[in-house]
């Protein structure tokens, strides 16, 4: 769930996931549904003699240990969902959301068509619910009279960067996307002092909130993809200067960015064959990514293959 805060103009965000009872069901159905999905053996050895190793984990039995760290894509052969609005906002909106949900589909076998009845996709625009997303094959155990996604009151006077940025993003969490601003390179990166200051005073968090929502890392693991994290995708939310450890804002992304039309395209391949283009950024929004504490510039890489765990 994402929340501005308006004096400081920066986004937060809560990871919308299924309750715990829900997890080893979601994890078997994910794995049933796409094999890539299942942790791999040798990184289960890895972990089961020593959950504590994971932080926040150590108390967690082994078949929820390893939903945690079992991934939710869908299909490899492509992702086609139908989509339903549980408001019934006007068409032209509904029109215009779905445009940008299909941005995903521009380098790779994604597709979301409207649909009047027992949609897969259910959106929701409450207001004080923030926006938010199940992740990938997870919203398969949601009640299908309850949202899988929220976008707080989005309207057609909503401007056209904030569909691009909220849109976007939260579709990039339906096809199984994480939090990119969660890598550890990234985490790594911030003060935990100075976090957990920040976001009490601007976004009324507890320590521990702080800790579990910006300071533990995604499992890497888990992952799959080249080890740098991408600063710019759209998946990565800003993290201020006043919290990093070199006075830098991991700067976050606005659209849809190559690294991110590159990695949809490997996952979920056109089936014609032919390479997709990946767009180009439009030049009065390309950004360069911020230099690391350690003076390295972070790469550009393949999106990651897992998700946040709670």
């Amino acid at each position: 769930m994402t929340r501005t805060s308006k004096s400081q103009g920066i986004i937060v965000c809560i990871p919308k996931a299924l309750p715990p009872e829900m997890w080893v069901d979601a994890a078997r159905t994910a794995t049933e549904i796409n094999p890539i999905n299942h942790p791999p053996i040798e990184r289960l050895v890895d972990i089961m003699p020593g959950p504590a190793q994971i932080p926040l984990l150590a108390d967690v039995p082994e078949p929820l240990l390893v939903s945690v760290l079992t991934t939710k894509y869908w299909y490899t052969d492509g992702v086609h969902l139908t989509v339903g609005f549980l408001d019934n906002p006007p068409a032209q909106l509904r029109k215009r959301i779905l445009s940008h949900m299909n941005a995903w589909g521009q380098t790779a076998d994604v597709t979301f068509v409207e649909t009047a009845t027992d949609a897969q996709v259910r959106i929701a625009r409450t207001e004080e619910k923030g926006h938010w997303s199940y992740v990938g094959v997870d919203i398969m155990h949601i009640d299908r009279d309850k949202p899988t996604m929220n976008l707080e009151s989005f309207t057609m006077e909503t401007p056209e960067a904030e569909y691009r940025r909220v849109v976007r993003h939260e579709t990039g969490h339906t096809l199984g996307f994480p939090h990119e601003h969660m890598r550890r390179e990234l985490v790594n990166l911030i003060d935990p002092a100075k976090a957990i200051s920040f976001y009490q005073e601007f976004c009324g968090w507890s320590a521990e909130k702080t800790r579990l929502q910006v300071l533990t890392p995604l499992e890497e693991g888990s992952l799959y993809g080249t080890p740098h994290a991408d600063p710019n995708s759209i998946m990565c939310y800003q993290i201020p200067a006043a919290v990093t450890t070199n006075g830098e804002p991991i700067v976050g992304g606005l659209d849809i960015d190559p690294s991110d039309y590159e990695f949809v395209a490997k996952f979920y391949p056109k089936s014609s064959g032919a390479p997709a283009a990946v767009p180009a950024k439009p030049a009065g929004k390309r950004r360069q990514a911020k230099t690391s504490s350690n003076g390295g510039r972070a790469q550009q890489r393949v999106r990651s293959s897992s998700r946040s765990t709670k």
